[in-house]
């Protein structure tokens, strides 16, 4: 069985999915665009940390970050992508926005202020459960996703992974023939409001999503 997902064959969901005895075939359908958004104030007075969720981010983010900030990183990959050896990093325990809340308590038990890199489609988590706290955080909008433009044709495959709702609205129109898979139920959701109902979703996390693909499972095809 093979599934089209929007990662390059070395990437850990390709991986994940071979494990899970699919043959992975890498098709993109969106990439990430640069907003240019600047940060809300001044990096090196108004704020305590940065937080920064995904590689996309810390890219946009660290040629604008000064020496000696504070960092919070939700994974290696994201600390990596800062490629920056001047900053005060911290890494989360998992790469989970729930985990980059708790060590925000426990380094800064008595609240501040955090700027948060972001991508235009994050779900919002640590502003959500920071609101009404001592912790005040300010997004910073770094990039979006848009769809790549001529669509690529898709290869055959018996399944499509979506990982994005714009990446669901991109794959309803050419998968219809398809098993529909989402990663998280609001990329599932935009794929049933486009009139494709998905043959499975999964917390956004490597284990759920393993789970989901090693599952019996049966053709949602209208």
């Amino acid at each position: 069985m093979r599934l089209a997902l929007p990662r390059p064959a070395d990437h850990p969901l390709s991986q994940t999915a071979a494990a899970a005895g699919w043959t992975p075939v890498p098709f993109p359908v969106t990439r990430l665009v640069p907003t240019g958004t600047p940060p809300p104030f001044d990096l090196a007075t108004g704020a305590d940390a940065l937080i920064v969720l995904s590689p996309s981010g810390a890219r946009a983010a660290a040629p604008l970050l000064p020496p000696g900030m504070k960092v919070l990183a939700q994974g290696l990959g994201t600390a990596d992508a800062l490629g920056r050896k001047d900053l005060d990093l911290m890494l989360a325990s998992v790469p989970r926005a729930e985990a980059l809340w708790e060590i925000l308590q426990q380094r800064f038990p008595d609240g501040g202020t955090f700027v948060l890199v972001r991508g235009e489609r994050s779900r919002e988590y640590l502003e959500r459960v920071a609101r009404d706290t001592a912790w005040r955080i300010e997004a910073w909008v770094t990039h979006g996703e848009a769809p790549i433009l001529p669509l690529p044709d898709l290869p055959p495959v018996d399944a499509v992974l979506a990982m994005s709702p714009l990446q669901a609205q991109v794959l309803a129109g050419m998968a219809q023939d398809c098993m529909r898979f989402a990663w998280g139920e609001a990329t599932a959701q935009a794929f049933e409001r486009a009139g494709q109902p998905v043959a499975g979703w999964c917390e956004p996390k490597v284990s759920a999503y393993h789970t989901m693909l090693s599952a019996p499972f049966k053709e949602v095809n209208p």
